[in-house]
C-alpha cells in the first residue's frame, strides 16, 4: 500500500535531507529497518510509478554515496537495484527522470535554455571524466576499444557532432571538449586529443570554419592544460594553422590568448603578434606622411583579409579596430616582444585623424578609410583607451609631439561639442557626408571627451621632470599653455558633463603638479581657477561637488588667492571658506555636501592655513551641521574628520593610521585630560555617541571604531580615575539609552574628561561591534531555513513534479 501513490515522495523527500544531513546515515539505516525494506520491495515485479521509482533510486543513491552505508547496502541490494535484472527491466525505467540519461543529456545540449545547455555540457564531461577513473586514468590508448562503454558512447557522440552540418552541433561538441581540458589534467586527456585531433583540424579546411570562436576557445583551454602543453601532441602546430586559417576578427582572441601563454615558442609568439597587429598595418599603410618602421611590421601589411575586412563596412571596421584595440592594450603590461611601441603609437595616432577628417590618405585604401572612420565614436573611445595606455612608455620627443598635436585637436574640436550645430556634418571630399547626430549623440561626443581629458592627463603626468624635479620639460608647458585656454572654454560649456569633466581633469592636474612652477605660473595666469570657483553654485549637483573638490585643491595648494575686498575684506581664502560652509548647510543635495566633507577633512589633515586659524571653532561648526544631515555618507565621514582631530589632539605623528595592526600609542595618564578638553570643547562626543546608535550601520560601526581607538589609548588613565557616581555619567547613559530607543532627546551639553572615560567603560562597544558586524539577515542564513524556502515553493507549484534537491 505504502508504494501504491505517489504521494509518499513528498514526504520521504521532505525527511531524508534532514535526517542524512546530521552524519549518521548508517545509524539511520540500522535503527529504521524499514527503509531498507522499502528499498527491497522495488526489486518485486508491480508497476511502480516513475516518480516513486525516481525518488526511491536517488534516495539508494545518497545512501550509498557513503562508504560505511554502501557497505551495509551492497550485498543484495545494490546489485540487485541497478543491474540488468532489477527496476530497468520495467515500464517505468522508459521515464527520463529514472534510467540513465546520457542520451537525454545528448538532447539537453541543444536546448533552448541556455542553462540548461550549459549545465548539460558540464554533466557530460563530468560523467567522461568519472568514467574514465580507475583503469583508463593511467596512459589508456588512443583507440577506444579498452575505453570503458560510458566514455565510449560519449566520445563517439562528440565525434558525430564534429562532422555534423549544423553549426550548434559543432559547437555543442566543442563547448563539451572546452570544459573537459579545462577541468581534466589526467593522462587520459592527451589520449583524448590524439584521437580526436584529426576531427578538429577537419573543421579547418571548411570555408567558414563552423563554431571558429568556440574553436578558439578549445585550443586556448588545451594549450593552458599542463598535460597537452608539456607532450609533442602536435597542440603547437594546430595552434599555429589555425592562426593562419581565421580571418583577423576570428584569430584576434586566439592570438591574445597565444600572447599570454608561459610555454609557447617563439616563433609562434611572433606569428600572433603578426595577426594582432594587421589592421594596424594595413592603416599606416594607408595613410600618408607616417613614418615607416622595418623589421616590426614587416609581413602584416600585405594581407588582404585585413583590408577586406577594414573595408567591408562601417560595422566591420569598428569592430576590427576595437577589438584589436582592447587586445593591444591588455597586452601593454606583458609588453610580448617584439613589441613595436613606436609604430603601434604612429597608428593610433593615424586611426584618430581619420575619425576626425585630419588624416591624409596615401591611397584608395585610405580614401576609403577615411570615409568609412569619419564621425566613429566608438574607435575614437577604444583609440584614446589605447593611447593613453601606451604612455607608460612615452618614448623620444618626436613621438610624444604628435601624440600632444592629436589630443589638442580632440580637445578643441567642434566634434566632440555635445550640440548638434557644432558637429562637423560633411566627410572629405569625395566621400559622402558623415551622419549628423541623433538624440544620442550627444552623449557619445561627451565620452570622447572626456576620454580625450583621461588619455591628455595620462600623458602629462607621463612627461619627466626636470633634472632638479622642480619643473617640467619645454613641450609639456608648451602643452598647457595651449590647453588652459581650451579648458577655460570647456569649463563654460552649456553641457553639464562637459563641465563636470573639465573639473575633474583640473583636479588631478592640480593634485599632481600643484607645487610646480611651470604649473603654477601657467594656471595663476588663465582664468582656469576664477571660472572653476564659479561653478560653486553651478544648477547640477554634479558639477557643483566637482567644483568643491577642484576648489578645495586650488586653496589647499595655494592656487587660488584673490587681493581683499570690500564685501571680504580678510581675502578670497576666507570666502572661499565662508561658501564651503553654506553649500555644507544649505545644498539640497548631497553629491556637494559629501565632497565639502571630503575637502574639510582633507583641509584638517593637511593643515590648511584657515582651518589653522582656529581649529576648534571650525571643527565644532562642522560637526553641528554634520549631526543634522541626513545622508549617512556626509555622517560617516564626519566621523573621519573627528578620528583626524581626535588623532591630532593626542599628538599621533602625521603619518598615523587608524586602520593599521600595530600596539596603540598610550597617551601618559598625566596628559590625557588636557588632550580630552578640546574634544569636549567641540562636542565631538555628543556626536560620536549619537553615531553609535545610528540607523545606518556604516556610522554607527565607525562611531564604534572611534570608541574602541580612544578607550585603547586611555586605559592606564581610565583605570585609576572612578567617575561612575557622577551625575554627568548617569544624564549621558540616560541619554545613550533613549538614543539606542529610537529618541532623540536633548543635548548632552559641556561633558568632562572623567565623564566620557566613565561612559567608555560601562558601554559594551565590542560587543556592540560585533552585533554590527553581523548581517542583516544572519538569522536566516541557515540550511534550515533554505530547506523551508525550497519546501514553500513545491508547495506553490502544487502538481508540477519539482525536485526538492
Amino acid at each position: 500500500m505504502i508504494l501504491q501513490g505517489d504521494v509518499v515522495a513528498v514526504p520521504l523527500v521532505t525527511c531524508s535531507p534532514a535526517g542524512l544531513s546530521s552524519g549518521s546515515s548508517l545509524l539511520l539505516l540500522q535503527e529504521n529497518p524499514c527503509l531498507v525494506e522499502l528499498l527491497f520491495h522495488m526489486l518485486k515485479p508491480q508497476d511502480l510509478s516513475s516518480r516513486v521509482l525516481s525518488f526511491l533510486l536517488r534516495l539508494a543513491g545518497v545512501f550509498a554515496s557513503q562508504e560505511n552505508c554502501f557497505q551495509y547496502l551492497q550485498g543484495e541490494l545494490l546489485p540487485q537495484l541497478f543491474g540488468e535484472a532489477g527496476p530497468r527491466g520495467g515500464a517505468a525505467w522508459t521515464a527520463p527522470t529514472v534510467r540513465s540519461a546520457v542520451d537525454t543529456i545528448f538532447s539537453l545540449q541543444g536546448d533552448s535554455s541556455l542553462f540548461v545547455a550549459s549545465a548539460a555540457g558540464q554533466l557530460l564531461v563530468h560523467i567522461l571524466g568519472l568514467s574514465m577513473q580507475g583503469p583508463g586514468e593511467g596512459h589508456p590508448s588512443p583507440q577506444a576499444y579498452d575505453w570503458p562503454a560510458c566514455a565510449q558512447k560519449i566520445v563517439g557522440h562528440i565525434e558525430e557532432s564534429l562532422h555534423a552540418t549544423a553549426a550548434p552541433q559543432v559547437t555543442q561538441a566543442l563547448n563539451a571538449l572546452t570544459t573537459t581540458f579545462g577541468h581534466c589534467h589526467s593522462p587520459w586527456t592527451q589520449a583524448l586529443w590524439v584521437r580526436l585531433s584529426p576531427h578538429v583540424a577537419s573543421l579547418l579546411e571548411k570555408d567558414p570554419i563552423p563554431a571558429a570562436h568556440s574553436l578558439v576557445d578549445l585550443l586556448l583551454s588545451m594549450a593552458r592544460s599542463p598535460v597537452l602543453s608539456s607532450s609533442d601532441c602536435g597542440l603547437w602546430e594546430t595552434l599555429a594553422q589555425t592562426l593562419s586559417r581565421l580571418n583577423p576578427a576570428q584569430a584576434g582572441p586566439l592570438a591574445m590568448g597565444i600572447l599570454t601563454l608561459q610555454d609557447c615558442s617563439q616563433a609562434l609568439r611572433a606569428q600572433a603578434l603578426g595577426v594582432l597587429l594587421q589592421p594596424l598595418a594595413c592603416v599606416l599603410k594607408a595613410a600618408a606622411h607616417t613614418p615607416r618602421s622595418p623589421g616590426l611590421l614587416d609581413g602584416t601589411e600585405g594581407d588582404s583579409v585585413a583590408v577586406d575586412t577594414l573595408l567591408s563596412s562601417r560595422s566591420a571596421c569598428a569592430g576590427l579596430l576595437c577589438r584589436t584595440l582592447a587586445h593591444l592594450e591588455l597586452l601593454q603590461p606583458l609588453r610580448p616582444a617584439p613589441w613595436p611601441q613606436a609604430p603601434m603609437l604612429w597608428a593610433v595616432v593615424t586611426i584618430l585623424r581619420f575619425c576626425n577628417g585630419s588624416a591624409s590618405p596615401a591611397s584608395d585604401v585610405g580614401g576609403h578609410l577615411c570615409t568609412i572612420l569619419a564621425g566613429c565614436v566608438r574607435v575614437q573611445r577604444a583609440a584614446l583607451d589605447f593611447l593613453g595606455t601606451l604612455s607608460q612608455e612615452p618614448g623620444p620627443q618626436e613621438l610624444v609631439t604628435p601624440v600632444f598635436a592629436v589630443l589638442l585637436e580632440y580637445l578643441t574640436s567642434p566634434d566632440s561639442s555635445p550640440t548638434g550645430q557644432e558637429h562637423r556634418g560633411a566627410g572629405r571630399a569625395g566621400g559622402p557626408a558623415a551622419p549628423r547626430p541623433g538624440p544620442a549623440a550627444p552623449l557619445r561626443l561627451r565620452q570622447v571627451l572626456k576620454k580625450a581629458f583621461q588619455a591628455s592627463l595620462k600623458w602629462l603626468l607621463s612627461s619627466p621632470e626636470t633634472p632638479d624635479c622642480c619643473d617640467l620639460e619645454l613641450h609639456t608647458q608648451l602643452f598647457l599653455r595651449d590647453l588652459l585656454p581650451v579648458l577655460q572654454k570647456r569649463l563654460c560649456s552649456p553641457c553639464w558633463e562637459v563641465r563636470d569633466s573639465s573639473l575633474e581633469f583640473l583636479t588631478q592636474m592640480v593634485q599632481h603638479w600643484g607645487g610646480q612652477a611651470g604649473f603654477r605660473l601657467a594656471l595663476n595666469t588663465s582664468e582656469v581657477p576664477e571660472l572653476a570657483v564659479q561653478l560653486l553654485r553651478d544648477p547640477e549637483s554634479y558639477v557643483r561637488a566637482s567644483a568643491v573638490t577642484t576648489a578645495g585643491q586650488l586653496s589647499g595648494w595655494g592656487l587660488y588667492a584673490a587681493p581683499p575686498s570690500p564685501e571680504h575684506p580678510r581675502g578670497q581664502q576666507d570666502s572661499l571658506l565662508t561658501e564651503l560652509l553654506h553649500i555644507f548647510a544649505t545644498d539640497s543635495e548631497g553629491f556637494p555636501r559629501r565632497a565639502v566633507m571630503q575637502v574639510f577633512t582633507e583641509w584638517l589633515r593637511d593643515g590648511h592655513v584657515d582651518v589653522a586659524k582656529d581649529t576648534e571653532r571650525f571643527v565644532a561648526r562642522v560637526l553641528q551641521v554634520a549631526s543634522r544631515d541626513l545622508d549617512w555618507e556626509v555622517r560617516a565621514q564626519a566621523l573621519e574628520l573627528a578620528l583626524v582631530f581626535l588623532a591630532q589632539t593626542l599628538g599621533l605623528p602625521s603619518s598615523w593610521c587608524p586602520y593599521a595592526v600595530a600596539p596603540p600609542e598610550v597617551v601618559p595618564p598625566g596628559l590625557l585630560p588636557e588632550a580630552l578638553q578640546p574634544l569636549c570643547r567641540v562636542r565631538l562626543f555628543e556626536f560620536v555617541f549619537r553615531a553609535l546608535f545610528d540607523c545606518d550601520r556604516p556610522v554607527a560601526q565607525k562611531s564604534c571604531d572611534l570608541l574602541l581607538f580612544l578607550r585603547a589609548r586611555a586605559t592606564p588613565w581610565s583605570s585609576l580615575q572612578e567617575a561612575g557616581g557622577s551625575p554627568d555619567v548617569a544624564s549621558v547613559e540616560a541619554a545613550l539609552q533613549r538614543w539606542q530607543a529610537g529618541e532623540q532627546g536633548q543635548p548632552l551639553g559641556d561633558l568632562e574628561p572623567q565623564a566620557v572615560m566613565a561612559v567608555l567603560r560601562s558601554v559594551d562597544l565590542e560587543g556592540l561591534r560585533r552585533a554590527l558586524a553581523e548581517s542583516s539577515d544572519h538569522v536566516e542564513k541557515s540550511p534550515q531555513s533554505l530547506l523551508q524556502d525550497l519546501l514553500a515553493m513545491v508547495g506553490v507549484l502544487g502538481k508540477n513534479e519539482a525536485d526538492c534537491y
